[in-house]
């Protein structure tokens, strides 16, 4: 493990200019490791009776490895990711193998019944949603019949989760400001970028109206109070990106001017968060942060070059100082956090 650690590490400036192809394969060992591997798990289940004291992969035949259902989810999105975007990467065949015994169309069906329990509706809401949108992105813009195949399979349970975004959105009131899975601002994100790829004016619309309701007239977020102890998502970062996809680009930057004025600043600069035990499942969400900070600097950097291209330096310390405890051994990381450093990656390129 010493050795993946130093080869992933060293150069950390080439990496966050370009993902090779050895560093694709290291990472794309991590999900392919924790696809199928049921326990431990968290289920994150309400139970009505004894007849739903079922295994995980007997609830979630597709989405049962990774500890818990989102995780899989981006565990799934980030080989479909790697397929797409290094065509000779190793394990090639058993990567899709492994997504074509998930991904089948009884296994969707199976997560659909689930999702449909009257009880269930609010499962996974919204950051799993999220990221399941993200995945059926990635499918349908895949070249490979078999990402494709499987997009088609996925499609059942993406449509539900639209119908779900669209009845659910009038009824959030105020928005989830926190660090964690609930977070209003990231649960939009993927959605939106799927809203778009996929033409689907309904959702557009739902999220376009809804963000403005949300967040249209917040000032001066509270930089300075990130981060709270166990946030992954970065609240002030995470609202920056979901606004930067929903309004024209003159109106983003007057809103970003209120909201924050100081990364205008070519001297301003953000302490990475630090993590103390890595071996706890919530302390090692401050890696995850660091990369949510990096890929939503990374995006702004990349639309408004001569505004931000001072952020560059900065999402690169955070990407670089996160990136080594993607392979550290330790399941508490190993389980998502090769997600969050492609979805880092993805923006930088």
């Amino acid at each position: 493990m010493k050795l993946i650690f130093s080869f992933l590490f060293v150069g950390t400036l080439t990496f966050s200019q370009q993902l090779t192809l050895e560093q694709a394969n290291h990472l794309a060992t991590l999900p392919i490791k924790c696809l199928q591997q049921e326990y431990p798990n968290k289920l994150n289940q309400l139970l009505l009776n004894t007849t739903e004291l079922l295994s995980p992969k007997e609830l979630h035949p597709a989405f049962y490895g990774c500890f818990d259902w989102h995780s899989s989810v981006h565990g799934h999105w980030s080989l479909v990711y790697l397929l797409n975007n290094f065509p000779e990467i190793e394990n090639k065949e058993i990567i899709i193998e492994k997504l074509k015994l998930n991904l089948s169309k009884d296994n969707i069906q199976k997560e659909i019944e689930y999702f449909s329990k009257p009880h269930e509706k609010s499962y996974e809401r919204t950051y799993g949603w999220n990221w399941l949108l993200k995945l059926q992105l990635e499918l349908e813009k895949s070249k490979l019949n078999s990402n494709l195949e499987l997009a088609n399979n996925l499609k059942p349970l993406s449509n539900l989760i639209i119908q779900r975004y669209i009845e659910f959105m009038p009824k959030l009131l105020y928005p989830v400001r926190v660090g964690t899975h609930n977070n209003t601002a990231f649960g939009l994100s993927n959605a939106w970028d799927y809203a778009v790829f996929s033409n689907n004016i309904e959702l557009q619309n739902c999220i376009k109206v809804h963000a403005n309701r949300l967040f249209k007239a917040d000032e001066n977020c509270p930089f300075d109070w990130e981060p709270s102890g166990t946030d992954f998502l970065s609240p002030c970062m995470e609202e920056v990106g979901l606004m930067q996809r929903v309004l024209p680009k003159q109106e983003f930057l007057i809103w970003l001017k209120k909201f924050a004025p100081k990364m205008f600043s070519k001297n301003w600069n953000w302490e990475t968060a630090k993590v103390s035990d890595r071996t706890d499942g919530h302390l090692v969400h401050l890696d995850g942060l660091n990369f949510s900070r990096a890929w939503n600097m990374y995006a702004l950097a990349k639309s408004y070059p001569k505004l931000f291209s001072h952020l560059i330096p900065i999402a690169n310390q955070h990407f670089s100082f996160s990136l080594p405890s993607v392979v550290d051994g330790n399941y508490e990381g190993e389980h998502w956090l090769a997600s969050f450093a492609l979805r880092a990656f993805e923006e930088k390129k």
